[in-house]
């Protein structure tokens, strides 16, 4: 047995999960007596596990189901260990779990796995990339036909509007954010700040900053819980980019510096607009913007959240400190410059996503490139390359542009276009409240 279980014999049973290409959590549950047995050896589940569409059902066609007889994976502990899942009523940990094949190699079609082979490429530089992700969500209430922010549980009122930055709306949550909070600490998840953002109901946790990997796994746990704890106080939460028509989306914005072998930032040189690395991530960056869409933007619902001037970047361009930008260089000490990339919505794949940008980034290193002059003023005034608004064509995008085969496996690009294309023609059929109830608890 592992000492974390020793240590809390209170632990009735365990959760074994790996992340799909949803960001979907896929595994089993087993008593706690037999979690050692997976620890040494790991488990089984079929391959076609992490690639099944949004519904949960297998992807007509795929080469991992019946045309392989859908063979098995084998699953193993990603090195995090058990982690407690404060949201169920019985005492539970979660043992998350990434993908090999028989043997043993990485599986392509593993979301984790494209992340760790992006961080391959940057270790043999002998660079490390620093991440921090800042999610917003949606506490809703549910409990009709019509959807609502839930009552505060102190005054028993519903929030009206959007209260940018209020302490009174946190308070009136403020169980909730405590739970939260605690499970959290118990869960190594760190949490920073929660602001109350400009949607009716809508709130944003920071990240402080770590590993890029952990950082990745940290949103993809964080989103388990937040959805989790709000069921367990009698409302939804959701990630969703855009639950409400006439409010803003959930957007979830990356940050990221790269540490080199001595442990100096790569993106300053003591000056205000950072170092040329800083500005080649960028160009790199802005370079494969459209052809990254669909793992920014990857459901149906992604892109009614990116129309100009509701708070979602629509122009692919950068600038210092202006959050109509798609990418932002904040101000601040230069000892602490970095890029925050502002385009995903809150429904994305943590893995894909910080995949995806730190793989572009480096291809702008290496490329050399450099890019256009930073904007100033409003970027959605301004004349310049959109980011791609159609669900369709962003998969087309994705599956032909060379950039994105620089930086995922064949696999995994032929699994997700796949996945997308099947869900795109049963999206096609569904009016927008069924729409609604397959993304509110889901994304």
């Amino acid at each position: 047995m592992s000492p974390w279980l020793r240590d809390n014999p209170e632990i009735r049973t365990i959760r074994m999960a790996a992340c799909d290409l949803n960001g979907q959590a896929r595994g089993k549950r087993v008593p706690s007596r037999f979690a050692g047995k997976i620890e040494e050896e790991g488990t089984r589940f079929p391959l076609s596990v992490l690639n099944l569409d949004i519904w949960g059902e297998d992807i007509e066609g795929s080469p991992l189901v019946f045309e392989t007889g859908d063979a098995d994976g084998v699953l193993r502990p990603t090195g995090r260990g058990f982690v407690p899942m404060p949201w169920l009523d019985a005492p539970t940990a979660l043992l998350p779990l990434w993908m090999f094949d028989e043997q043993g190699r990485p599986f392509e079609g593993c979301p984790r796995h494209a992340l760790a082979v992006v961080l391959d490429e940057y270790e043999r530089r002998g660079w490390a990339p620093q991440v921090a992700t800042e999610l917003e969500f949606y506490l809703i209430d549910d409990s009709d036909e019509v959807l609502h922010p839930p009552r505060s549980p102190r005054s028993g009122k519903r929030r009206e509007a959007g209260e940018i930055l209020s302490l009174r709306t946190l308070d009136a949550f403020d169980a909730f954010f405590t739970d939260l909070y605690d499970a959290c600490e118990a869960m190594d998840i760190p949490a920073d700040a929660a602001i109350s953002e400009a949607g009716t109901g809508q709130f944003e946790i920071n990240m402080m900053h770590g590993p890029a990997m952990k950082a990745a796994d940290d949103a993809w746990l964080f989103k388990l819980l937040v959805r989790g704890m709000a069921r367990r106080h009698g409302f939804a939460a959701s990630f969703m980019a855009k639950p409400y028509a006439d409010d803003v989306g959930n957007g979830l914005h990356t940050h990221f510096s790269v540490l080199d072998a001595r442990g100096n930032n790569i993106f300053d040189d003591a000056s205000p607009e950072g170092s040329g690395f800083l500005r080649q991530s960028v160009a790199g960056c802005l370079a494969a913007m459209p052809d990254m869409t669909l793992i920014l933007a990857p459901h149906a619902n992604s892109y009614d959240r990116l129309v100009p001037g509701n708070h979602a970047p629509t122009g692919i361009c950068w600038a210092h400190e202006n959050r109509t930008a798609a990418i932002r260089i904040p101000g601040g000490s230069p000892r602490a410059r970095r890029i925050e990339h502002r385009v995903a919505g809150g429904d994305i794949n943590p893995y894909l996503m910080i995949a995806a940008i730190l793989g572009a980034a480096l291809q702008g290193v290496e490329e050399q490139l450099e890019p256009p002059p930073p904007i100033t003023g409003n970027a959605y005034e301004l004349d310049l390359p959109q980011i791609p608004t159609c669900w369709q064509g962003a998969i087309d995008a994705f599956e032909h542009s060379p950039r994105m085969a620089r930086i995922f496996r064949r696999g995994l690009i032929r699994n997700l276009t796949m996945t997308k294309r099947q869900e795109a023609r049963r999206i096609a059929g569904l009016d927008e409240d069924a729409q609604m109830a397959l993304y509110l608890d889901t994304v």
